[in-house]
């Protein structure tokens, strides 16, 4: 898209960010059945029913003894109730004993409530007179002090959505009904382009022009924390026939294609070619309103998202936050709204004063420190091709499109990395 004087027209971030979504079907990864241990931060294919009840009986959240609260009604230091110790509850023992009229037994935290009782008193709260005696200087209400069965969960519950990503605590919930396996969405394959004949692999020496590969190693690990998988395919020559080629090769293999280092002026003109050429609808948008980043390319081939990154790490990084990611988990199967899976984010001063033009959104990276009890940002300052400014960095703080930048000391929003 090109404006009357025949530039590059660039989108903003939320067209931008529209435009792939909509062109975009939710899901392409199968569900697969795996064991629960290792289901951490899979995304559930199904939504999941509890097939029994949690806890499956009664039992005391305290240690203490077992009794009818009735029995314990106006019970006070001065004026304690006196009740009978009959027998004590063993740790993982069905209790084959009823509790009647002016009894008790002893029970241990987690231990079943025997017939008859509907609440425990806190070992704090009763006396030992001797062997089967105690003394209960404070009185219980009905279910005071335990937990009543399916209290938790009843049978039938629905437990986890479908599309929803799995936590430590709902794998800890899905052993607590006895469900060991789980259905998810296998996790999104993406492979890595990098392009540039200047670039060579990490574990080599460089020669004067020539700098090693940083983005394949940034981009990995961005995928990997969001739930991805990448595939490190290589680094190629800025070639349309061996770039066109190793695209539509990992077009086959895998669900997404990032392409780095092919967006900028000498190149940029090509990776869009090859993105059009290779299926349809093709280029949605080439140029963001947004630095670092803006020359991104962003494509649909055949319902499989392709980018056509900038080379240089920090404007990587800011891409992937603001279109890859959400990219990424929609074809995921990743389905909740909301709160879930927002980035956590920190309220904090800023140390200096940043100006930013209007009809652009500025990423600023900030590192985060503790003064007199407030958090300060202080901006990192360098060029979007420098990988220590994020390294430095605790987050990122947005300057919104129209605002002309922040004050020192304004409160800002850190989102934290």
């Amino acid at each position: 898209m090109r404006d009357m004087l025949g530039r590059e027209e660039v989108v903003t971030v939320e067209k931008a960010l529209e435009l792939l979504l909509e062109n975009l079907s939710p899901v392409s990864t199968p569900e697969i059945k795996i064991k629960i241990e290792d289901s951490y931060q899979r995304i559930s294919s199904k939504d999941i029913f509890s097939p029994e009840d949690l806890p499956q009986f009664a039992r005391s959240t305290v240690d203490g003894f077992a009794v009818n609260s009735s029995d314990t009604f106006g019970a006070t230091e001065g004026m304690p109730a006196y009740l009978t110790v009959i027998s004590e509850i063993l740790m993982g023992e069905e209790p084959v004993f009823d509790i009647k009229k002016g009894t008790v037994a002893k029970i241990a935290t987690g231990g079943m409530l025997p017939k008859g009782a509907d609440s425990v008193v806190m070992i704090e709260h009763a006396q030992q007179m001797d062997d089967t005696m105690i003394e209960v200087t404070k009185p219980v209400a009905p279910s005071e002090n335990i937990i009543q069965a399916g209290e938790d969960v009843k049978n039938g519950d629905l437990i986890l959505r479908k599309g929803h990503r799995l936590r430590a605590q709902d794998v800890g919930a899905l052993a607590g009904i006895g469900l060991t396996e789980v259905y998810v969405y296998e996790k999104p394959r993406v492979s890595i382009i990098s392009t540039g004949d200047e670039v060579v692999p990490a574990n080599e020496r460089v020669k004067p022009g020539q700098v090693r590969d940083i983005n394949s190693f940034n981009l990995a690990g961005l995928i990997s924390a969001a739930g991805g998988e990448p595939v490190k395919k290589g680094i190629f020559r800025d070639e349309y026939k061996v770039i066109r080629n190793i695209v539509e090769e990992s077009l086959k293999d895998t669900h997404m294609v990032l392409i780095s280092g092919g967006s900028s002026v000498g190149t940029k003109d090509m990776t869009a070619k090859v993105i059009n050429d290779s299926g349809k609808p093709g280029v949605l948008f080439h140029g963001v309103s947004i630095k670092p980043g803006k020359p991104m390319i962003g494509g649909i081939v055949n319902n499989k998202p392709v980018f056509g990154l900038p080379g240089h790490p920090a404007a990587i990084t800011v891409c992937f936050e603001q279109f890859i990611e959400p990219v990424l988990k929609k074809i995921s199967g990743f389905s909740e709204r909301g709160f879930a899976d927002k980035k956590t984010a920190v309220m904090a001063r800023i140390t200096k004063n940043i100006a930013s033009s209007s009809g652009r959104e500025d990423h600023i990276r900030v590192a985060l420190e503790e003064r007199d009890g407030e958090t300060w940002a202080i901006p990192i300052l360098g060029k979007s091709g420098l990988i220590t400014t994020l390294v430095k960095a605790d987050g990122i703080v947005v300057i919104p499109l129209r605002k002309l930048g922040i004050e020192q000391g304004e409160v800002v929003e850190v989102r934290l990395f």
